[in-house]
């Protein structure tokens, strides 16, 4: 299954567990209505004791969260969904017209490196076969052109296998940054499911006087969970943007008949790092954006493990790679 499927999964199970919010309603009216019959009654005995005219605007509180529970799915998060979503597909389009541009780029780009390696003569037939079999062929068979035919087929050999880990170290970094995605995507999906699901009772304990909070810090929650999506998307869309920059600058280097490229893909491996690490600091900085409380603890260790792995990751792309900070100083 693609990434993209999984994140498809992950709405559709969204969606499946909304009807889940009616049954909360129902527990959820007989504390709200519990609660607006103290509310009121503590309203208008103050005002007895006080020889003052009863105030009847703030008693027209309860009722008005008693009809948003009563229509929960539709009328609250109907609404907020509504107006969110344009943000979420606003991103998403942003995100998918780099990476269309990127992959467009990459092709090029391989096609012109491959050029360019064959354009060597003493790399040519490390990568192509014909140019392998060539040489094979200007060769005879006296005892020093034996001993540079095995020095071919060996160097041929390491250079396939260096090729191989390479792939397969970029390709685990590729994983690994899918991954981040999907933890992210998958830890909004759960946050989103619990706060729809018991919406209804928060709404309802915001009735009683003294959590009167509860309302806005649940809202505030909602939405900043709601928008770590969009705000994952424009940092992939950013990265897919950095990544497409450096790749036209390639692709100029590569038009000198005389550039030698090198195949180690430092920098792609670089930036694989920089976005797994990246994507933990999605809540932080949705929490930037809307202020909200609740998820400081786990998102705190979300954060250290991500920089753990990207030590790690980092620990091995050094080792893959060869002194990376050293080829950047030059």
């Amino acid at each position: 299954m693609e990434e993209t499927n999984l994140h498809e999964v992950l709405r559709s199970v969204y969606e499946e567990m909304m009807p889940l919010c009616e049954d909360m309603a129902t527990v959820a009216k007989a504390v709200a209505g519990l609660g607006a019959l103290f509310y009121v009654a503590i309203k208008v005995w103050q005002s007895l004791s006080r020889a003052e005219p009863i105030d009847l605007f703030p008693m027209l509180r309860p009722f008005a969260i008693g009809i948003c529970i009563m229509f929960f799915s539709t009328l609250v998060l109907g609404s907020i969904n509504g107006v969110l979503s344009p943000i979420v597909e606003g991103s998403h389009s942003m995100l998918e017209g780099q990476v269309l541009d990127l992959n467009e780029l990459q092709q090029k780009k391989d096609l012109l490196e491959r050029e360019a390696m064959l354009r060597n003569p003493e790399m040519a037939y490390l990568s192509s076969d014909e140019e392998f079999d060539k040489k094979l062929e200007e060769l005879g068979w006296s005892p020093s052109d034996l001993v540079t035919m095995s020095g071919m087929y060996m160097e041929r050999q390491m250079f396939e296998v260096k090729k191989q880990i390479r792939d397969g170290f970029r390709e685990f970094l590729e994983i690994l940054f899918q991954a981040a995605a999907l933890v992210i995507d998958t830890i909004r999906t759960f946050f989103l499911i619990v706060l729809s699901i018991l919406g209804p009772i928060a709404f309802a304990i915001s009735v009683w006087d003294g959590f009167q909070s509860t309302l806005t810090q649940w809202l505030t929650r909602y939405i900043s969970v709601y928008l770590w999506l969009p705000v994952a998307d424009i940092f992939s869309a950013i990265l897919a943007k950095i990544q497409s920059l450096i790749i036209e600058r390639d692709i100029e280097m590569l038009a000198d008949p005389n550039f030698i490229p090198d195949t180690s893909n430092t920098v792609y491996i670089i930036f694989m790092i920089i976005g797994i690490i990246g994507y933990f600091t999605v809540p932080t900085v949705t929490g930037w954006v809307i202020q909200a409380g609740g998820a400081g603890n786990f998102m705190r260790n979300v954060n250290q493990t991500a920089q753990k792995s990207g030590n790690l990751a980092g620990a091995a792309a050094g080792s893959a790679t060869g002194n990376i900070s050293g080829k950047l100083l030059k």
